[in-house]
């Protein structure tokens, strides 16, 4: 067994001012998207000005932050925020869910390139490594919360987290999501954005793998108390990642025939 490192999520408190570790690392990963969005832009040689580029990553960083907190709140835990409604507003101490806030990103995705004229994957794939490393340090966030940890387990990397009822080691599926869902998922779209020109493959191969990462992970990872199981087997996560794969499964076939077609039509 690991012990838990002791990590107080508040970084600092002064008065009603509260600094969380969880929020600070969403800020980190909206700056480092600011800094190297722009590099891979550049790479894939997207013409873009300032005033689009900050308005095209404010319209990214809107849909996160109210999708992620819309889609937590639909599809994990609706009765508790109907019955403290003021909870909705507190993103600092956790809560937003990867499958809202991805839907509400392409939909500001859409809504930006219909406005400025550009085409959907000319910035989607660019944007997936990107994505990749706001999940590593969201997931790093999850760690330091002691929050969404993993079933009860006896492999010796297990860990005793602070709030669990049975005060029994448990998988640090935080820290597996941190690399699955983050470091290894940018390097594989990095990689694949630099060596395919097709558009649109990026978008879906990190659509499909992310779903196959977090499906496998939800195995080992502790599942909603207050929704346990769902079809007595799989959990939420899982269900939305079926979908995700079954989804980019049909898109990526799609795409590559349409390729396939083009290259055709153009020899």
């Amino acid at each position: 067994m690991i012990p838990y490192p002791q990590i107080n999520p508040t970084i600092i408190k002064i008065g009603f001012l509260e600094i969380r570790w969880y929020g600070l690392l969403y800020i980190v990963s909206f700056i480092l998207g600011y800094i190297f969005l722009k590099k891979l832009f550049a790479m894939k040689n997207i013409k873009i000005t300032k005033d689009k580029y900050d308005s095209f990553l404010f319209y990214i960083m809107i849909g996160v932050i109210v999708g992620g907190r819309l889609g937590y709140i639909l599809f994990y835990n609706l009765s508790y925020y109907i019955t403290n409604p003021l909870h909705i507003l507190t993103v600092w101490e956790g809560g937003m869910s990867f499958h809202g806030g991805a839907i509400a990103v392409v939909i500001m995705g859409f809504v930006f390139c219909h406005k400025y004229n550009y085409k959907f994957y000319q910035l989607a794939d660019p944007v997936m490594p990107m994505a990749a490393i706001g999940l590593f340090l969201g997931r790093i966030g999850n760690f330091i919360n002691a929050e969404l940890y993993g079933r009860v387990t006896n492999l010796p990397w297990g860990m005793i987290f602070p709030g669990s009822d049975d005060g029994l080691p448990r998988h640090p599926s935080q820290l597996y999501e941190a690399f699955f869902e983050g470091l290894v998922l940018f390097l594989i779209t990095y990689l694949i954005l630099k060596k395919i020109k097709k558009q649109g493959l990026v978008f879906w191969i990190w659509i499909a793998l992310y779903g196959v990462f977090r499906f496998l992970i939800e195995f080992v990872r502790e599942p909603d108390a207050h929704l346990g199981y769902i079809f007595w087997f799989f959990t939420m996560g899982q269900i939305l990642c079926a979908v995700m794969i079954i989804t980019s499964i049909i898109a990526i076939t799609i795409l590559l025939k349409k390729h396939s077609e083009n290259e055709i039509s153009e020899n």
